[in-house]
């Protein structure tokens, strides 16, 4: 990618803090609807996408629904509710319609550069999840967006799905399986920078690399006045409009704000690590993203889970989350982050979470202590085969999931991904994790909705909104057919389709 490491810009329209999948998607969007923009990105590493964004630090599964049992929840009655699903679908179909656009208009390299088919399964084991699977397969193939959601307790139909997985295992354990042929595994890394690509061609736009944010304060004229600074040299931007898109970096950057909206929230980090085979005669055997269901007193995003990978044209196979406890913000950040963010405004949400949470602390503190022979002992559950010496560790990104105030405990841990923006607009920042950048494209039109109201309103931002995203303005989750179309043609011009 071409280098722009000085920062040039003095007053922008839209200063975009963090150079991952949100910003640079946010920042693309506003180029397409306004070329004349002005726009400084600010990025703390030598490069963009290298944090969250980046392949290996993510499991590059496109949160679809189809294979996360913890999108859906079970009632009382034993049947499931797939309301989450079934809006976290609609949300990365929202995805693959701008990318298609990007494609079909020459601003994206061919599909294959960034995404590829790779089928999503739910696989578990035990009379009751059998049960748990079988309600929710009936729940959600009723619904069009998951009419083509295949379920099976067929021995031999689960070993033509996943061999590794099926290969000498009990006999006598109930087994089912579902399995969706369109689901993908996504290379978020190449998608932002490629975007960040397309970024720096255009007018108005600079890229500032190591670059970080040390202050941000709103000015009278309702500006902001941000001061960064860049290999020790200091210097201040002012901007209309700032977006802090910084992953687990975004809080900090939110209480340096001081905005009414920012109090009360705190961040709980949690790291990642996963097991990694590339030896192709295992690698080979293996065409899926297989999830199981999340032990007891884990956290959603450690819902184990056996995937192919495609990072760069090189297949591998990927196992865990296996979840840590660390009190960095970033994967490159300070052991002193988690201390720093505490507030008189968030520290009662923060020690009730604490208090409440002593399971998901113990749990957490569980993994890190782990061997790389307990770490296979649970890919073995999958994989009843591996062998130790086949598999080994890679660390993941940094999350940081969110805290914030609850009337009725003090304070509760949340485990998605939320946009918070100010009452005018002027500043907007994500916080949160999964189902994340599977979700960026409709969660950033959103912060266009509420910090851009006139623009989008305007007959010409309504004719380019519908261009990028044909179904802008309606709803996937109500209106089945035009989900349907969408879906059609985003599968087509992807590659997505099973052959």
């Amino acid at each position: 990618m071409t280098r722009r490491n000085h920062m040039t810009s003095n007053s922008v329209d839209v200063l975009l803090v963090g150079g991952g999948a949100m910003s640079t998607t946010l920042g693309v969007l506003l180029k397409q609807l306004d070329p004349n923009i002005t726009m400084l990105m600010v990025e703390r590493l030598d490069s963009i996408a290298k944090e969250s964004t980046d392949g290996w630090n993510n499991a590059g599964t496109g949160h679809a629904a189809y294979c996360e049992l913890n999108y859906t929840s079970e009632n009382d009655d034993g049947s499931v509710n797939i309301d989450k699903a079934v809006s976290i679908n609609s949300a990365f179909e929202v995805s693959l319609q701008f990318w298609s656009y990007l494609v079909e208009k020459g601003l994206m390299p061919a599909p294959q550069e960034f995404i590829r088919r790779v089928p999503h399964q739910s696989f578990v084991w035990g009379e009751r999840n059998v049960n748990m699977l079988k309600a929710r397969h009936a729940a959600m193939s009723a619904h069009p967006a998951f009419r083509e959601m295949q379920y099976t307790e067929d021995r031999e139909k689960m070993a033509e799905w996943m061999p590794l997985v099926m290969k000498n295992r009990d006999h006598s354990e109930p087994l089912a399986a579902t399995r969706v042929e369109h689901g993908a595994d996504v290379n978020f890394g190449a998608i932002a920078r490629n975007m960040g690509q397309y970024l720096l061609g255009q007018e108005h736009f600079d890229l500032s690399l190591k670059t970080e944010v040390i202050a941000l304060k709103k000015r009278s004229d309702g500006r902001w006045s941000v001061e960064l600074e860049q290999n020790g040299t200091r210097k201040t931007v002012d901007a209309k409009f700032v977006f802090l898109g910084a992953g687990g970096g975004a809080l900090p950057l939110l209480q340096k704000a001081e905005v009414e909206e920012s109090k009360g929230y705190g961040g709980f980090p949690v790291s990642g690590q996963w097991l990694v085979c590339d030896k192709p005669e295992l690698v080979e055997q293996h065409f899926a993203k297989v999830y199981g269901a999340a032990p007891i007193g884990a956290p959603p995003m450690s819902v184990p889970h056996l995937d192919t990978r495609i990072i760069d044209g090189k297949k591998a196979i990927l196992f865990g989350p296996f979840a840590g406890f660390t009190t960095k913000f970033l994967k490159t950040g300070s052991f002193f982050d988690l201390p720093k963010s505490v507030r008189f405004d968030n520290i009662k949400p923060m020690l009730s979470v604490g208090k409440n949470n002593m399971d998901l602390t113990r749990y957490l503190i569980s993994e890190v202590m782990q061997s790389h022979k307990d770490r296979c002992n649970s890919l073995r559950q999958f994989y009843p085969d591996a062998k130790d010496e086949d598999w080994e560790l890679a660390y993941a990104g940094q999350r940081v999931q969110i805290i914030k105030k609850d009337e009725k405990t003090g304070g509760k841990l949340e485990f998605g991904t939320e946009a918070i923006a100010t009452a005018d607009g002027s500043l907007a920042a994500l916080l949160g994790a999964s189902p994340g950048a599977s979700t960026t494209v409709n969660t950033m039109i959103g912060i266009l909705e509420r910090c851009f109201p006139e623009q989008v309103a305007s007959s010409e931002w309504q004719e380019k909104m519908k261009t990028m995203v044909p179904s802008y303005g309606q709803s996937l989750v109500k209106n089945t057919d035009l989900l349907l179309s969408v879906r059609e043609h985003t599968l087509t011009t992807l590659h997505l389709k099973p052959e």
